[in-house]
């Protein structure tokens, strides 16, 4: 469809080595079920936990698996021998208090299979640096009484700490501020507004098609499809920016379906499109360095400023296609200027300077969505990311 409207190192080595056989029993997805993990106690110890009640609803990690580097993995400055989780905490939070480099939090990381749900972490957890073969490792040594606690058996997944923040992804969730081209294509889009009505806000009831298998109460967000987002490295059209024009919910099904509008930041017009209001973005994953070698570039930025600073969400240039995945860390280069040579003569191009990382957290076929971790420059459109050094 065409839019209404243009207006608008240390690298880790990969290997097909298995992780279990390399880390020595550590997991690398703390959100997966592993069996008969051995505990970091030395002394005789019980059986592994068998316990079914871990949740199951958390997909299993399908990423790459990554060889143990050779030299020990850095640790930070003034580290803690224990840390105790606090609410807010994030999983990268925790593994700056540890690591020097957060994305090798899959290197250290050795689950307690004696704690009840060992591949998560709660607020009240104690984490302890031990040393294992004469590597470091991070355990979980104690767990909150939350964990332990019947309460935590009937407790949301959602308790558990999350790799981001939620609340920094929270409006990108609900603006759907960038599509990519093909999901533009099949997403449900208003057709009229009932009664003498050209535009539509809150409190009016539109009709729209590609709501065939919807259910009634359903929730939308109601974007206006903006203006291109073309790809610098190539020059080709990969998705549109979406612009936020409000919220409705289904009252009827059919084709076309009838949804009333409960919230509007500006009018609606036909040619609107309507993205389901829900949260398909996990949460629980692990930052890690990319499983290839990525060449990229920053494309958009939710929010549409000129200059970017930590917890913003860039859109970047790069996707599953090139081998991105979530929970990729990058490093951002901010890109170096082209200068003139007063000496020599001719022009200079400066070298590219180390910027900020961000962490992807959604990933389509041609283009990712990160968020920016840590911000030593500006950083700006079409600023370069790359694997972490």
């Amino acid at each position: 469809m065409v839019p209404r409207t243009q207006s608008l190192n240390p690298f880790i080595r990969l290997t097909a080595v298995a992780l279990a056989a390399t880390l020595a029993g550590c997991s690398l997805n703390p959100f997966a079920n592993d069996d008969e993990v051995p505990t970091p106690a030395a002394a005789s110890q019980p059986p592994p936990s068998t316990d079914s009640s871990a949740p199951s609803s958390v997909p299993e990690y399908t990423g790459p698996v990554v060889e143990r580097v050779s030299e020990p993995v850095p640790l930070a400055a003034n580290h803690p021998d224990e840390y105790v989780v606090k609410v807010g905490d994030t999983l990268w939070d925790i593994a700056a208090t540890f690591l020097r480099d957060p994305w090798f939090w899959p290197e250290i990381w050795h689950i307690n299979t004696q704690i009840e749900n060992p591949h998560l972490i709660y607020p009240g957890d104690v984490l302890a640096l031990v040393y294992i073969d004469g590597q470091p490792r991070i355990t979980n040594v104690r767990a909150s009484t939350y964990r332990l606690s019947p309460q935590a058996r009937i407790s949301p997944i959602s308790q558990a700490v999350t790799s981001i923040p939620f609340e920094s992804i929270s409006a990108f969730l609900a603006s759907g501020a960038v599509l990519e081209k093909g999901e533009a294509d099949r997403l449900p889009y208003l057709l009229d507004t009932r009664g003498d009505h050209l535009l539509a806000s809150a409190g009016n009831v539109v009709y729209v098609r590609g709501l065939d298998d919807a259910d009634l109460g359903s929730r939308y967000t109601v974007v206006e499809i903006g203006g291109p987002l073309i790809d610098p490295d190539d020059n080709k059209l990969i998705g549109y920016a979406g612009k936020f024009i409000g919220k409705g919910s289904l009252r009827r099904t059919g084709d076309p379906a009838t949804v009333a509008l409960t919230d509007s930041h500006q009018e609606a017009t036909p040619g609107d499109r309507l993205i389901p209001e829900s949260v398909d973005i996990p949460l629980n994953f692990y930052p890690r360095a990319p499983s290839s070698a990525i060449d990229g570039r920053i494309i958009a930025v939710v929010g549409g400023v000129t200059q970017i600073g930590q917890y913003q969400v860039v859109v970047l240039n790069r996707g599953t296609r090139d081998g991105l995945s979530v929970g990729d860390v990058l490093t951002v280069f901010q890109t170096g200027e082209t200068i003139e040579d007063r000496f020599a003569g001719g022009k200079v191009r400066l070298p590219d300077e180390a910027a900020g990382t961000l962490m992807v957290f959604k990933v389509h076929d041609r283009i990712g969505f990160g968020l920016i971790m840590e911000a030593t420059q500006a950083i700006h459109i079409h600023d370069t990311v790359r694997n972490p050094i």
